[in-house]
């Protein structure tokens, strides 16, 4: 019967050291999978969460790598390929953004929020590819964000990269197919993280978002991280290309 083990897989999740991408690596440790953290920054933050896999009773590796350059990307891949011969999961999960009006947004912030999160999601998936094209087997997966479907003033640059992971995880999952590779993507709504804390901490702010989300509250990182355990796991195996939407029905509204 199919499970949502990872006994025996190796993943490589990006932006790893807090939030979101952490949970998901401790998620997928706890499946049983080998997991490579990686960040821009080789820090305690990063160090901690590949020691909360080890705790686990799974190596990992972290791994300083800036995703929006492609020689860091190699890096990440040789590194990963050396240490552990195999990459079965990718998950792109670096992200940034910046809350601007369009006539204050600059160019060098669009550069760097497109980039971030779109670009890198790319060169990653087109490296992370050609390994798992050869090993004839990979899952993909993407983490973009309700924004990407419902959009919002302020945050052109967030909302429009977003926007088009959503169609890069299905030109890929086409691309991919036949070398049995499958492309997902996870669009978070609001979760509690350290990146918004300033905002479900806040009273005032998280009672007006509250009233924006149909099931009034907002979700656990670890309710983003057992998505991406489904994604990864073989109870999808006939799942590409698809976006799974987890932002409590605003985007249903």
């Amino acid at each position: 019967m199919p499970s949502l083990s990872l006994v025996g897989k190796v993943a490589i999740v990006t932006g790893s050291s807090r939030g979101i991408g952490k949970g998901i690596a401790r998620i997928f440790a706890g499946a049983g999978a080998e997991v490579v953290v990686c960040s821009r920054n080789l820090d305690g933050k990063l160090e901690s969460a590949a020691d909360e896999i080890r705790k686990l009773g799974k190596r990992s590796l972290a791994v300083k790598a800036d995703v929006t350059r492609q020689a860091d990307i190699d890096n990440l891949v040789k590194k990963t390929m050396d240490e552990f011969g195999a990459i079965d999961i990718l998950v792109n999960n670096a992200g940034t953004a910046v809350r601007t009006p369009v006539f204050e947004h600059s160019e060098e912030d669009w550069d760097r929020v497109v980039d971030t999160n779109l670009k890198s999601y790319f060169l990653c998936s087109r490296a992370v590819g050609r390994v798992m094209m050869e090993q004839k087997r990979g899952n993909i997966i993407n983490i973009s964000s309700m924004r990407g479907i419902v959009a919002a003033p302020g945050r052109v640059s967030y909302t429009v990269s977003k926007a088009g992971v959503l169609m890069l995880t299905r030109v890929l999952a086409l691309e991919f197919a036949s070398y049995n590779i499958r492309v997902n993507t996870i669009a978070p709504g609001w979760v509690r993280t350290e990146l918004t804390e300033h905002q479900w901490k806040d009273p005032k702010i998280c009672s007006e978002i509250n009233a924006t989300i149909p099931m009034d509250r907002w979700a656990s990182v670890d309710e983003m991280a057992t998505v991406a355990l489904f994604l990864a796991s073989e109870l999808s195996s006939y799942v590409t290309g698809q976006t799974l939407v987890v932002d409590g029905g605003i985007s249903a509204a």
